[in-house]
């Protein structure tokens, strides 16, 4: 007989208390559970890695060589199991060059058509497909090196006040300290005049100042304090340009290359106009226009103009008939409004995972798995809908879809459902239920239960009254066309909108650029496009969260970064065992030579590298995992060595360390934002992008602060269950309730029905949004018309609860 399952059995990946599941193939099925409970540990660590595996077993060792391998999962056994393809929320490393065109393949098929069917100049040499590419040598301008635009600095962007002398620091972009003063004395010593105001110098010394090549070195007598004694010395001297620009290109400080960015000035590039592409490529046309104008039309119209070729027949009809099928495609999906040129970096993480969702559609595979991350996350409703047609979709074409999601709307609709729980961490790793929908409502230790079947309407909140105002006004940047926003201070506020609309511009861009440059007492990057800002004096600080990780590599963790690190290795310090070894905080490092592991290097394991098949990663022999040497472990604080207390969760560390202030605050901070489940050691690299914005939150939490903080968070509740994200509302609201300000960018109904104040742009996305649709409590939100994102309001809020 047949089989339809996917049966597993003895999963133990990460937290996974050797489980056993038995999933149906040709349905969607979600695997729900709250955040860090083991979801993705099954559907992900288990079932994709084991599929992959099978895969790479077919093929040829030397081929292998070159594959990344995520090696065997932790399984007993796997059978029915068919080929798989993942889907995941992970966004590669943001370059410029990365595009909704490469994303997508269109640009590959685009440069096709120009290659093979454009229309060249009389007599030009026909070119091959790599010359339209402006990420290739054969294509780039050589100007701007294929990226459209030039950096470089002016003589107002390296002096922004010329009635100041060079020794009153005229000069904005030289270092301060030492440096500065080094280069002011070589300067004098060149027999420029430093007491001069800068606009009183000759036109020829300030160009040479500011923008020579040469370097010459010269006898410095430096004057600066009379009680020290200050020798000669040869000085060599760096041109404002020259600093500026090898502090940005070398620079491994991150705030100095921050600090000279500020003097570059932004253009497109004079030779090709912004348009990456040598001349004889944008020479060629098709349909009337060249490639780069083709580019940058929006798909739908891209569509609407390679129509006619396809209607044909030849080269050009065959290739213009798979662009409009593939764009067709993204159209459905909500995402006729980007262009092929427009730059990943710039896109949602939901935009990002629809397109490559539109590329598998295409594909027309059957019988495959598709292990999806959290499909509906950075989706607004309305989009949720075109979502669940094409997962409708690939499940006709005889594919099975395995599903991690907190979306309930796509919960309600599965065939079948793994509910892993029922907490975080150590707590969770079981396997609750699994069965049709209808049966989770008999669980009851299960956390989404009472989401997927809510019994009566939310308690209504009385919105906050505004302290204040935010107020923008004329803001063109992106598809936003002078306009005006008002953000009340003092309360909280959700801005709105389907995909697209300008909600991340507005906010992420506009707006906390805006304070920031305010608070840094510099002009805000736009201000010279003609918006203005008002209220900003009322903000004292600024802190932006996102989900971006808190580090890159295993050896940041929660703990180096909230701080909770130095806490316990200052009282591990503080014991008499490494007193009398004349141990300091330092020692109890496992970065630091003199108590890490010599063998390990403070890695805790050693990696073998096995070529052709998965790299293996086996604990140090030496230390066994510890990370530190045996004198290092030979101290202890109330029975514990570092390593140990390292390992402890968030909870256990809590009771562990209760006497010890400084790491008090910060454990039960962690705990409040639903962390407890964490290890303090736990890697960077281990966390959801979800964990690390909450880990960022908690560490803003601990400090203490006076004035006024204004709070950004965009979409703070990706990938994070509807009770963790009870628990993350609670916390913001508390920051509210202290006088301080949050505004969040947000698709989430219950946040926005919770809010104070809520902020709808739209109506649509791209060209047809960037509009403010409607403004004020939630309830007058909801009643607004002119508002998609209102009658899903009014649903949050209760229905008729609206009116």
């Amino acid at each position: 007989m047949h089989d339809p399952y996917v049966r597993v059995r003895g999963a133990r990946e990460h937290n996974l208390k050797v489980v056993d599941a038995d999933i149906p193939r040709d349905s969607l099925v979600v695997f729900a559970g709250v955040s860090g409970s083991g979801k993705s540990s099954l559907a992900f660590g288990t079932v994709y890695a084991e599929a992959q595996r099978r895969y790479f077993e077919s093929v040829a060792p030397y081929a292998r060589r070159l594959i990344h391998q995520v090696g065997a999962p932790k399984v007993e056994e796997i059978t029915g199991l068919p080929p798989a393809v993942a889907l995941e929320q992970r966004r590669s490393a943001p370059t410029s060059r990365s595009s909704v065109g490469t994303v997508t393949t269109l640009s590959n098929s685009l440069r096709m058509l120009f290659s093979r069917a454009g229309d060249y100049p009389e007599g030009a040499e026909r070119l091959d497909s790599d010359a339209f590419s402006p990420n290739t040598a054969a294509g780039a301008c050589p100007e701007c090196h294929g990226l459209g635009r030039v950096h470089r600095v002016t003589e107002e962007s390296l002096v922004p006040d010329p009635s100041l002398s060079i020794r009153e620091g005229a000069i904005a972009a030289w270092p301060g300290a030492w440096q500065g003063k080094n280069l002011r004395d070589i300067l004098d010593a060149l027999g420029h005049d430093v007491d001069r105001p800068w606009r009183e110098l000759p036109q020829k010394d300030r160009d040479w100042i500011l923008f020579t090549d040469e370097q010459p070195v010269v006898t410095v007598h430096p004057v600066r304090d009379a009680e020290r004694i200050q020798r000669p010395y040869q000085g060599t001297y760096m041109s404002a340009r020259r600093y500026v620009l090898h502090t940005v290109a070398d620079s491994k400080s991150a705030a100095l290359r921050a600090r000279a960015e500020r003097h570059l000035v932004s253009a497109a590039c004079p030779v090709c106009h912004g348009r990456r592409l040598r001349p004889e490529a944008l020479a060629v046309t098709f349909a009337g226009q060249d490639i780069a104008a083709l580019a940058a039309l929006p798909l739908s119209a891209l569509a609407a103009t390679l129509r006619p070729a396809a209607a044909g027949d030849g080269v050009a009809a065959t290739l213009a008939q798979d662009l409009v099928a593939r764009i067709e495609v993204l159209t459905e999906l909500g995402l006729g409004y980007l262009a092929t040129d427009r730059p990943t970096p710039t896109l949602s993480s939901g935009e990002l995972q629809r397109l490559r969702l539109a590329t598998q559609l295409r594909s027309g595979l059957f019988g495959v798995v598709y292990v999806l991350d959290e499909p509906s996350a950075g989706l607004h409703p309305a989009d949720s809908a075109a979502l669940l047609t094409v997962l409708d979709r690939l499940k006709a074409a005889g594919n099975s879809l395995f599903v991690v999601e907190h979306q309930m709307d796509v919960v309600r609709r599965a065939d079948w459902i793994v509910e892993v729980g029922p907490g975080a961490g150590e707590h969770g790793g079981r396997i609750l239920y699994s069965g049709p929908v209808a049966g989770l409502a008999d669980v009851a230790e299960s956390a989404t239960r009472r989401f997927v079947f809510p019994e009566g309407a939310p308690a209504p909140r009385t919105p906050r009254e505004p302290t204040g105002a935010l107020r923008l006004r004329g803001v063109t940047r992106h598809n936003l066309r002078g306009l005006d926003a008002e953000f009340p201070l003092g309360v909280f506020t959700t801005v709105t909108g389907v995909s697209g609309s300008g909600k991340s511009t507005l906010v992420g861009q506009v707006l906390a650029g805006t304070v920031a440059a305010h608070l840094e007492g510099r002009a805000a990057e736009g201000h010279g496009s003609g918006f203005t800002a008002e209220g900003l004096a009322a903000v004292d600080r600024l802190v932006r969260v996102d989900q971006k990780p808190i580090g890159r590599t295993p050896r940041s963790n929660l703990a180096t970064y909230t701080g909770l690190f130095d806490a316990v290795r200052k009282v591990f310090a503080a014991t008499d065992g490494a007193r009398e070894r004349g141990y300091t905080a330092s020692r109890f490092s496992f970065n630091v030579t003199a108590g890490r592991c010599d063998t390990c290097q403070g890695e805790g394991f050693i990696a073998v590298e096995l070529l052709f098949l998965p790299g293996s990663y086996a604990p140090c022999a030496a230390c066994g995992g510890a990370r530190y040497n045996p004198e290092t472990l030979d101290i202890t604080y109330r029975g514990a060595h570092i390593a140990e207390v390292l390992g402890m969760t968030v909870d256990a560390a809590a009771d562990f360390l209760t006497d010890v202030p400084a790491a008090r605050r910060g454990l039960r901070t962690l705990q409040d934002v639903g962390l407890g489940y964490l290890r303090l050691g736990q890697p960077a690299t281990e966390l959801s992008g979800g964990e690390a914005q909450r880990i960022k939150l908690a560490t803003e939490l601990q400090r203490t602060h006076r004035g006024h903080t204004l709070y950004v968070l965009d979409e703070p509740t990706t990938g994070l269950h509807p009770a963790d994200t009870e628990l993350l509302m609670r916390r913001l609201h508390d920051l509210v309730d202290a006088g301080n300000t949050v505004i969040v960018v947000e698709h989430d109904m219950t946040v926005a029905a919770g809010a104070d104040h809520v902020l709808d742009l739209g109506p649509g996305g791209g060209a047809e949004g960037g509009r403010v649709v409607a403004a004020g409590t939630p309830r007058e939100v909801a009643r607004a018309a002119a508002s998609v994102t209102g009658r899903y309001l009014k649903e949050a809020l209760g229905g008729g609860d609206a009116d």
